[in-house]
């Protein structure tokens, strides 16, 4: 059964504002449209954002690559890769419905952490074990962003946002290698991901002009709190299904 147009359109502007949330703060993109995105039709999510999400980090880190921190970035890359192999074993284990339980799980923790204000203290161990838990979500729902911006949580805007579009950019590739190995990618995902792929180059262009001009400080608990509704619904489309 093909995915009726109306759930496209919705599923276009959704990566919009998507777009907008990650080129304006520097994160978000797949907190926001992942739970969305799954409650409309699980076939929108979480792949296809995935394959969006790589051209969109890469402008990121690119149009403000003179902010990224380098710090600690070999070790965060490293822990990806257990982490992604984790994250495929769960996927091969989990039916459909336990995989939105997961994504919506990712979604739940991810804000908690996010709305708690903590900022992880750095070291290589810290560095590896958030990039291996940021490896496992990402494979299983394409969120992997919260994880590491704990760990810029004190950082300028400007460094927070080159500095973890790098960070996605390279762990996204890995994502993207282990799911293809693994058969994990299909040609209505790569379908899907090309409908959308113009909504977040629009909303990227979007966030060019007003990044700076929002005061992030209220559009973050915004963004938390819809992507928490959000899970919530995904929870409960799940239960009743």
């Amino acid at each position: 059964m093909p995915i009726e147009t109306i759930d496209l359109v919705i599923g276009f502007v959704v990566t919009f504002l998507a777009a907008v949330v990650q080129g304006t703060i520097g994160m978000g993109f797949a907190i926001v449209s992942v739970p969305l995105l799954s409650i409309i039709d699980p076939r929108l999510a979480p792949v296809p954002q995935l394959l969006v999400s790589i051209p969109l980090t890469t402008v990121m880190a690119f149009r403000e690559r003179q902010h990224i921190d380098f710090k600690g970035l070999s070790w965060i890359l490293a822990g990806r890769i257990p982490g992604a192999l984790l994250g495929l074993a769960l996927l091969k284990a989990a039916s459909e419905s336990t995989i939105s339980l997961l994504i919506a799980g990712s979604v739940l923790i991810a804000v908690g952490a996010l709305a708690s204000g903590i900022a992880l203290t750095r070291s290589r161990s810290v560095d590896f074990a958030t990039g291996a838990f940021a490896g496992t979500s990402a494979l299983v729902s394409s969120i992997g962003g919260p994880p590491m911006a704990l760990l810029f949580q004190r950082e300028k805007a400007a460094t927070v946002r080159a500095s973890l579009g790098a960070l996605f950019t390279v762990g996204l590739l890995i994502t993207l290698v282990t799911r293809m190995a693994a058969g994990e990618i299909t040609g209505l995902d790569v379908k899907v991901a090309a409908v959308l792929l113009p909504g977040m180059g629009l909303g990227f262009w979007t966030s060019t002009r007003i990044s700076g001009r929002l005061d992030e400080s209220k559009i973050r608990p915004a963004i938390l709190i819809l992507s928490a509704l959000a899970a919530v619904a995904l929870v409960v489309r799940t239960a009743i299904a």
